[in-house]
């Protein structure tokens, strides 16, 4: 008999094992540690600095995921805190609009970073997960960061002042997408 974690899949990030996987075999240490890293990381940092931003009057803007408003197979922690961070850009945005404090969140699709070799994908994996991506993409290639970016300078600038609360899907028509 194989346990939980023999089961999901496992890949080395820094000598560390890091894994992903289902409702039935994510372990509770690693969806703890996805929670702190895309979640609670974020939720931190916006209370630590919301002094400062509140005097300003400035802004927030969250990086999400597709993943946040799309379901994947076999990437349920992933997926839950990106769909956390959307949430608490939505909530967030109501409780500091009459403060004057614009949030919003972006979300990308694949996008050309290397997140997926610093999470242990091999090169040729990776490679092969790009090409792949042409076709789960409806535009027919990945994102460039320049593109993304971009997006997140407008939601930041003052072009956007009356823009807060919104979750913004930068992904080359993922979102609309079924899995695959």
């Amino acid at each position: 008999m194989t346990t939980d974690k023999e089961q999901v899949k496992s890949k080395k990030y820094h000598g560390k094992r890091i894994y992903s996987g289902t409702i039935e075999n994510t372990t509770l240490e690693f969806w703890d540690k996805m929670m702190d890293i895309n979640l609670r990381s974020l939720f931190r940092l916006t209370q630590l600095a919301l002094p400062s931003i509140i005097e300003r009057k400035g802004n927030i803007v969250n990086v999400s995921s597709v993943t946040g408003v799309r379901a994947f197979p076999n990437v349920l922690a992933y997926c839950v805190s990106k769909a956390g961070v959307d949430q608490l850009t939505h909530c967030a945005a109501l409780e500091l609009g009459p403060k004057g404090v614009r949030i919003n969140a972006v979300d990308p699709g694949v996008v050309l970073t290397n997140l997926h070799r610093n999470s242990g994908m091999q090169e040729e994996a990776y490679q092969k997960f790009l090409e792949h991506s042409k076709t789960t993409h409806p535009i027919g290639r990945v994102g460039k960061p320049e593109e993304v970016a971009e997006l997140i300078l407008f939601l930041a600038s003052d072009r956007a002042g009356w823009i807060t609360g919104g979750s913004f899907n930068i992904d080359g028509g993922r979102a609309q997408t079924c899995a695959r």
